[in-house]
């Protein structure tokens, strides 16, 4: 007895995870998320402000999401990407967001690094005026 509720509650989870997996990735196109294409952003209404922005910025014809919002290397990119969908996910699904999306935290520190890494040029002379004492 108590094995088949064990088969049955694993089931229900199983089953659970990847009706919502399909969920998320089919009917809320959540594959664009893993891509690097702008428009994929833009599945989201709150984001086409940003987009629209982005299209018209000189950006456009130098960078894309990943470039501004990812790490540029492998590992921290997906991190960041797995992380960021998990929480954005949840905002939308809860209908916990603000109507003005504000950068915090990590993401502001990732989005700076990639400011530093694409303007080094420019940067480097400002970041060495400004570093912290050893």
């Amino acid at each position: 007895m108590r094995f088949e509720v064990v088969n049955i509650v694993l089931g229900v989870l199983i089953g659970s995870m990847v009706g919502l997996g399909i969920y998320t990735f089919v009917y809320a196109k959540g594959y664009s998320y893993l891509s690097n294409d702008p428009r994929g952003r833009a599945n989201c209404h709150v984001m086409q402000d940003n987009y629209s922005a982005w299209l018209t910025s000189s950006h456009h014809a130098v960078a894309t999401c990943n470039d501004c919002d990812a790490p540029h290397d492998l590992v921290g990119k997906y991190a960041i990407k797995a992380r960021n969908g998990f929480f954005h996910s949840l905002a939308f699904t809860t209908g916990e967001f603000p109507d003005v999306i504000q950068i915090r935290g990590s993401n502001e520190r990732v989005t700076e690094g990639a400011c530093k890494y694409c303007h080094a040029e420019l940067t480097s002379s400002i970041i060495g005026l400004h570093s912290e004492p050893a």
